[in-house]
């Protein structure tokens, strides 16, 4: 798939086929992250891939965690907390992990509501590293997602109304 297609068809996917990930795609998919660009190429990022059902069951005792249940893996991006950008940086690698995914023809979803303390507990997370973010990724199942129907009912906001060129609200035509 064609990187622009994979960042046009992603979306937030909830709802997953209990199917396992191929390694060989998985690994695709982790390669992609540690391939990410970071700050003085300092790389500081650990990701710990969650297959357990009962360690997934955990995460998915939050408002928005439920279905974290049914997703066949969970990556937990993780950075170490003596690098100054490890934030940006991770978060960047998860980003590519998402644009791999979608290419692979699986889901994902960004999870931002998780316990910290839990999950440094339960995947015995050293203090030196902060966890960013949680990432569900699995085949998704063909039913409808009330997100992305609205999604596409409403679409996404113009270029021209998220763009200003050499200072706020100083606009220029793009060519599309």
């Amino acid at each position: 798939m064609e990187v622009y297609e994979a960042i046009k068809l992603r979306r937030s996917v909830r709802s997953y086929e209990q199917k396992t990930i191929p390694s060989e795609i998985l690994s695709r998919v982790l390669e992609a992250g540690r391939a990410a660009p970071s700050a003085s190429n300092n790389q500081p990022w650990h990701f710990i891939v969650v297959r357990d059902q009962e360690k997934r069951k955990i995460l998915s005792n939050r408002m928005f965690t439920r279905f974290l249940a049914e997703s066949p893996v969970v990556i937990v991006g993780c950075g170490e907390k003596n690098r100054r950008y490890h934030v940006v940086d991770v978060s960047i690698a998860m980003q590519q992990m998402v644009i791999a995914a979608t290419s692979e023809g699986l889901g994902t979803c960004w999870i931002g509501d998780f316990n910290e303390e839990t999950v440094r507990t339960m995947l015995k997370i050293p203090e030196k590293y902060n966890i960013i973010c949680l990432l569900a990724m699995g085949y998704p199942k063909e039913k409808t997602d009330l997100a992305a129907t609205l999604l596409r009912i409403r679409g996404r906001k113009k270029l021209e109304n998220i763009v200003s060129f050499d200072e706020y609200g100083k606009h220029e035509k793009l060519l599309s």
